[in-house]
C-alpha cells in the first residue's frame, strides 16, 4: 500500500477552489462557507448529578481513538459525581488530552463526563461534525490550545473559534456516507489483519509452551509431573515451585506522575502495561515530576524479569517481560514485580519463557482476583506457588536459544502485518480528513 496522502491525492477534486484564509485548511471547495464553529454548533452545558440519573454514562474511556466508535456497549458506564447531559444527535468531543483524538455522535439520549463537551450541530449535521473534529489538523490546534502540565485540557473559548467548513447539506450527507461506506471497508482489513496477528500470537505461545514443558528431544523418557496442567515432563526434569526458584520478589513504588514520557535525561515510571504480551516496552511510562526524588532502587536493568501485578483485561495480569535494553532512569512501578532468579537453578531467560507458558498461565488465571475489566491483580504469594518444569541450567539455555530463533521468524511477520495495520489507519485518517476539508469531491467518486 503506498502513501496515504499519494492515494488521496489521486481522487477527484472539485472544479473550483477558493482560499480558505487558514493555513492548516489550505484552499477549500468555492461553494462551501467558513464558519467559526460555535456558529455552526452550540456548546450544551446542561449538568446533572450522575448518581441519581439512569441514563446511559458516557465516559472518555468508552470512546476509541480516532475512529468516533464506542468501545463498550451503551450503559455499561457509571457516573458517581456531576455528569453533563447530552440527547441523541449531539456530537460528543474531549477536552481532556486532545491528542487523544476522541468524539463520538450520540446515538441517544444520556450522560456524560464533564471532560467531554457536548455540541448541538446546527447548520452542520452530526456525522459530518464528527468527521470534522476528528480530522488530524484539527486534534492537533486543539491539542496545541491545552493548558495544565498533568492534566491538559482545551477550553471551549479556543475551540469555538475555530474555523468551521459548512458544504451544502446534500453534500455533507454524501461525503458522510462516502465515509461510511470507505472506512468500513478499511476497518474490515484492519479486523481481518488482527485476527491474522492473533493466530501467529497463538501459534508463538504454543511453541513457547511446548519447549518449555516437553523440551526439544522428542525421544527423551518422560514421567508425570504429577501436576494437572503440566501433564507429563521430560523424566530429568524437576516440576518445581517458583519460590525455590528465587531470591527475592520485589514490588515497585508509584508517586503521582505527568501525563507524559520523560525526557532523555528525566526519570520515570514503568506503566502496568510495559510487560503486556511477555514483551518489554519502554515506552509505556510517565514522567516523574522533577520535584519528586526518584526511588533509585527500583530502577530497571537489562536482564530484570518485570511481571504485570494489576490490570484491568484478566488475560493481561501477570505478563511477563525479560528485559533485553532499557534506557537509564526507569522505574518500576507498584503494579509491577520484579523476580530476582537463582543464578544456579534457573535462567532469567528461561523464566521469563516459563511464565507465559500456557501452563503458568492456567495457575495465574484460576488465582486471579476481581472480574474482568475490575481491578485484577495477583499477589506475591500467588506469584510463588506457581509450579514451573525446570530442566538442567544448559538445557534452559538451549530451550532459550531456539525459542529465540524460531520466534524471532514469527516476529517478523507480525511486525509486517502490524506496520501495513498502520498505514490503513493512516489512510483512514487521510481520507477522513481530505473529505471534510474538500481536497476530494465524494460526488465523483465511483
Amino acid at each position: 500500500m503506498g502513501n496515504a496522502a499519494t492515494q488521496t491525492a489521486k481522487r477527484a477534486a472539485y472544479p473550483a477552489y477558493k482560499p480558505s484564509g487558514v493555513a492548516w485548511l489550505g484552499d477549500v471547495p468555492d461553494h462551501w462557507e467558513v464558519r467559526r464553529l460555535k456558529y455552526a454548533a452550540d456548546l450544551i452545558n446542561v449538568k446533572v448529578d450522575g448518581a441519581d440519573n439512569d441514563l446511559p454514562y458516557t465516559g472518555l474511556e468508552h470512546i476509541e481513538s480516532w475512529t468516533g466508535r464506542r468501545i463498550t456497549p451503551n450503559g455499561d458506564g457509571v457516573s458517581e459525581g456531576q455528569a453533563n447531559l447530552y440527547r441523541r444527535g449531539d456530537v460528543l468531543f474531549g477536552k481532556l488530552r486532545p491528542y487523544l483524538a476522541k468524539a463520538h455522535a450520540a446515538e441517544s439520549d444520556g450522560i456524560c463526563t464533564g471532560e467531554l463537551l457536548v455540541l448541538r450541530p446546527k447548520v452542520v449535521q452530526q456525522k459530518f461534525l464528527v468527521d470534522y473534529v476528528l480530522n488530524p489538523d484539527f486534534v492537533s490546534i486543539v491539542d496545541s490550545s491545552t493548558y495544565g502540565a498533568k492534566m491538559p485540557r482545551a477550553n471551549w473559548d479556543f475551540i469555538a473559534n475555530l474555523p468551521a467548513l459548512i458544504p451544502p447539506g446534500d453534500e455533507q450527507r454524501a461525503i458522510a456516507a462516502f465515509l461510511d461506506r470507505e472506512t468500513a471497508r478499511i476497518d474490515a482489513l484492519i479486523e481481518k489483519k488482527r485476527r491474522q496477528i492473533e493466530l501467529l500470537q497463538e501459534k508463538r505461545s504454543a511453541l513457547i509452551s511446548h519447549a518449555v514443558t516437553k523440551g526439544l528431544d522428542p525421544h527423551a523418557a518422560m514421567k508425570d509431573s504429577g501436576i494437572e496442567w503440566l501433564g507429563p515432563v521430560p523424566a530429568h526434569w524437576t516440576a518445581v515451585r517458583i519460590r525455590r526458584l528465587l531470591t527475592r520478589l520485589e514490588q515497585g513504588w508509584s508517586p503521582q506522575c505527568e501525563g507524559r514520557e520523560a525526557g532523555p535525561d528525566e526519570w520515570g515510571i514503568m506503566k502496568a502495561g510495559c510487560a503486556n504480551y511477555g514483551r518489554f516496552n519502554e515506552l509505556e511510562h510517565k514522567a516523574l515530576p522533577v520535584d519528586v526524588k526518584p526511588e533509585e532502587m527500583y530502577e530497571i536493568k537489562p536482564g530484570d524479569v518485570i511481571m504485570s501485578r494489576a490490570c484491568g483485561t484478566v488475560g493481561l495480569v501477570g505478563s511477563a517481560a525479560y528485559v533485553e535494553n532499557c534506557r537509564p532512569r526507569l522505574l518500576l512501578c507498584d503494579k509491577l514485580f520484579r523476580l530476582h532468579p537463582r543464578r544456579d537453578r534457573c535462567d532469567a531467560r528461561y523464566l521469563h519463557l516459563a511464565l507465559n507458558s500456557r501452563s503458568a498461565r492456567a495457575q495465574i488465571e484460576m488465582s486471579i482476583s476481581g472480574a474482568d475489566g475490575l481491578a485484577n491483580n495477583i499477589t506475591q504469594p500467588t506469584i510463588k506457588d506457581i509450579v514451573l518444569a525446570v530442566p538442567p541450567l544448559d538445557e534452559q539455555q538451549a530451550i532459550v536459544t531456539h525459542v529465540r530463533q524460531a520466534t524471532s521468524r514469527i516476529d517478523g511477520v507480525v511486525a509486517k502485518v502490524e506496520r501495513s495495520i498502520d498505514l490503513l489507519r493512516e489512510h483512514r485518517t487521510a481520507l477522513i480528513s481530505a473529505a471534510v476539508t474538500g481536497k476530494i469531491d465524494v460526488g465523483r467518486e465511483v
